[in-house]
């Protein structure tokens, strides 16, 4: 039978923050997209998906990332009804690392 593996880094990585917002750290979000590369990487499986929860808006859901997102900023544009979601820059930050992890791993088979 067909199997696809995948990965959804969001979910099991919900803190809340020292202000009250519901959050994640992307530096965590991100550890595990990195272990999940890596575990394909060693096992020799091919890492099907990723599910992320993001929005191409400015908003200040998730801390960290290159725009230093704290838990102090989070109310600046804290604006989800539901779960925290990457913004358009961490979303960013996300698809390039994710790009660099599929190019080494389409190298290695070569």
């Amino acid at each position: 039978r067909p199997l696809t593996w995948m990965t959804d880094p969001m979910h099991g990585n919900t803190i809340t923050s020292s202000t009250g917002y519901k959050t994640r750290r992307f530096e965590t979000v991100m550890d595990e997209v990195r272990g999940f590369f890596e575990a394909h990487e060693a096992s020799g499986t091919v890492p099907g998906g990723l599910h992320i929860e993001l929005t191409g808006d400015d908003v200040t859901e998730v801390i960290g990332g290159s725009e230093h997102i704290d838990d102090e900023s989070l109310r600046d544009r804290y604006e989800t009804l539901v779960d925290p979601r990457l913004n358009h820059q961490q979303s960013l930050e996300m698809a390039f690392q994710v790009a660099q992890y599929l190019a080494k791993g389409s190298s290695s088979e070569e």
